[in-house]
């Protein structure tokens, strides 16, 4: 049975996962502003519900599963899609009264099943959509998603199974909607994919033209070109292949950010293997120390897995003097998690939980010192900011070393006159484990 049809048709929606995710449900939306609906604030406000889910590892399903049963005990009509929709069992057996299901990047069969148990009403005359589409995000930083999909069979990730092999967008279109944000305000922008690095090896490096010259679709050539926007440009998820070092040229004249984030993982080439990482034979520590002769205010974020299947304690203790060696400057640590259907979950000698946990306890310590250590350094330097939100007479910004959402911030004392989306000159006053304090430089 369809809802009956409104004035105005409401759908709410919940974007759980990570930006990839977060883009995938910005697609969706601006789809249906386009043809007439309104995006409600709450479950009771709403005809329906999407529920775009996340299905890497186990924590990310059962967040997945209570999200979609929230919205049908607030709300009672959902639509599923997403990474845990290419599980639909998983759901239907938690949630049978679900209306529909569809995979990740089924950006079309959303809208259709939308357009199924809630029927657009069409206002042709009216222009629904405001410039850059409809975003998510704050209006001052987007997401710019170069591709889906990933070449890679890490053993413990099941995303290729999810979003399937690596798809590249043209680099004539990808330029065309980098523009399009700058045109409309985004003072940054964050480019994002599974494999950053790789893009273009399906297109063959196809070239296409914007701004009046050749572009091919290579990752330099790609970073090279949204350089010349004039704004932010923060490279994410970059595998540290040796082609990525060219790059160090573009952040050294200030085209782009002087950040990467590389997922190293892990620095045991004992795990690394049975990781199947790709560039896992790479001399990562003297790439590192190449990358800062160059750019040496270059900021490095990553992420680890500690209790990996077969981590020894020398394993550990290798990933500690590791880190020790390469200082990075902001860094994530998981507990290794099972997921249904990962390759890893064959592999012998699990590591116990209550190990897992001192691990992760151990190199989060280390981690932590190594910031304090590096974010010291930066008192009383001058730096530009963006400021993100303002709380009473402070402002919370980000400079060039933080990304939203999961590296630190700068508050601003005093910031009287400063307004969310401003770039801000600041000096340095004080310095945290993780976060920076700062007065405005006028």
């Amino acid at each position: 049975m369809k809802i009956a049809d409104r004035k105005t048709p409401k759908v709410g929606f919940v974007s759980l996962g990570c930006p990839k995710a977060l883009v995938d449900s910005e697609r969706i939306l601006t789809r249906l502003r386009a043809e007439g609906y309104e995006v409600a604030p709450s479950y009771g406000a709403a005809d329906l519900v999407v529920v775009n889910t996340c299905g890497f590892i186990d924590s990310a399903v059962d967040e997945s599963l209570d999200a979609i049963g929230e919205a049908l005990a607030e709300n009672g009509k959902v639509i599923v899609t997403g990474c845990l929709g290419a599980q639909p069992q998983k759901i239907l057996d938690r949630h049978p009264q679900v209306l529909k299901i569809t995979g990740p990047q089924r950006y079309e069969e959303v809208v259709a099943s939308v357009h199924e148990y809630l029927p657009p009403k069409h206002e042709p005359y009216v222009d629904l959509i405001p410039a850059g589409g409809v975003k998510l995000t704050p209006r001052h930083y987007a997401y710019l998603k170069i591709s889906e999909g990933c070449n890679h069979h890490c053993s413990f990730c099941i995303i290729p199974s999810m979003r399937g092999r690596l798809v590249s967008r043209p680099i004539g279109e990808v330029l065309r909607e980098a523009e399009q944000l700058a045109r409309a305000g985004v003072k940054e922008i964050l480019v994002i994919s599974q494999d950053t690095s790789a893009y273009g090896v399906d297109l063959k490096y196809a070239a296409q033209p914007w701004r009046n010259a050749e572009r091919r679709a290579r990752f330099y050539d790609l970073a090279a070109a949204l350089g010349e926007l004039g704004i932010w440009i923060r490279l994410h998820y970059v595998y540290p292949y040796p082609h990525v070092d060219q790059v160090m040229e573009l952040m050294a004249a200030g085209k782009v950010l002087p950040y990467l984030d590389i997922p190293f993982q892990h620095a045991s080439a004992r795990i690394l293997k049975l990781m199947k990482r790709p560039a896992a034979a790479e001399d990562t520590l003297q790439r590192i120390e190449a990358w800062r002769r160059v750019v040496p205010d270059i900021t490095i974020r990553s992420t680890f897995i500690v209790g990996f299947p077969g981590e020894t304690d020398d394993d550990f203790e290798q990933l500690l003097d590791w880190m020790r060696v390469a200082q990075l400057d902001r860094v994530g640590c998981f507990e290794y998690s099972p997921v249904d259907g990962a390759a890893a979950n064959r592999l012998s000698h699990p590591v116990p939980d209550e190990v897992k946990q001192q691990r992760r306890a151990r190199f989060m310590e280390l981690a932590a010192e190594i910031s304090a250590q590096r974010l010291a350094q930066k008192v009383g330097r001058k730096m530009q900011v963006l400021v993100d939100r303002i709380e009473g007479n402070e402002a919370i910004a980000r400079s060039a070393s933080d990304a939203p959402e999961i590296d630190g911030t700068v508050r601003i004392l005093a910031a009287r006159g400063v307004k969310v989306g401003d770039f801000a000159d600041v000096r340095i006053t004080r310095a945290g484990a993780y976060d920076l304090e700062a007065r405005l430089e006028r």
